[in-house]
């Protein structure tokens, strides 16, 4: 019996860009040993590799389209943003990171062109980020894209596996609440 060995994916290059050509190939630091999620491949491994995998492609394909500056990490704040705008302190409860962490993100993104900062109407105090016209065609590229991630998983593995795979993911994240679980 040959043992399975897993593909390697580039993540990024030393400047932080992604480099789609290095996608599928092993990375110096991947060549020399093999990872603990490789020896043990937990469900978090699996979910978080299939993960990896999607967004280096995904990414990729933004920054031809011309969105060069957006990174992964940037996921965090248009996963979290309303769709008429939100707080700094609300994108980082909702993003599971520090104000600190959030704001540095708003502030790239606010450079870049994708975000605008203005007066909350509710609180003169506060302020709220949201989308401006080329984040929302940012978002709109994101989320067709990973339309076609999906088809491209779905092509991978059937059309009936894809939709019991969706389906399981649907129902633990609607249903698995971590609040719930026992503890030991």
């Amino acid at each position: 019996m040959t043992k399975k060995t897993s593909k390697h994916v580039a993540v990024g290059s030393k400047d932080g860009k992604i480099d789609k050509a290095g996608v599928g190939k092993k990375s110096k630091v991947a060549a020399r040993a093999e990872t603990i999620p490789d020896r043990h491949r937990t469900l978090g491994a699996l979910l978080r590799g299939a993960y990896d995998r999607m967004a280096v492609w995904l990414y990729g394909e933004l920054a031809a389209r011309g969105f060069t500056e957006v990174r992964v990490a940037h996921s965090a704040v248009f996963r979290a943003i309303a769709a008429d705008g939100s707080r700094v302190v609300d994108l980082a409860a909702r993003a599971g990171m520090t104000k600190q962490s959030m704001a540095y993100l708003v502030e790239q993104l606010e450079g870049f062109g994708y975000l605008d900062i203005v007066p909350d109407p509710d609180d003169g105090r506060a302020k709220l980020v949201t989308l401006t016209r080329r984040g929302k065609a940012l978002h709109a590229a994101a989320v067709e894209l990973s339309a076609q991630a999906e088809r491209r998983m779905g092509g991978l593995l059937g059309e009936e596996r894809m939709s019991l795979l969706r389906d399981a993911l649907e129902q633990v994240y609607d249903d698995w609440d971590p609040a719930d679980t026992p503890q030991r």
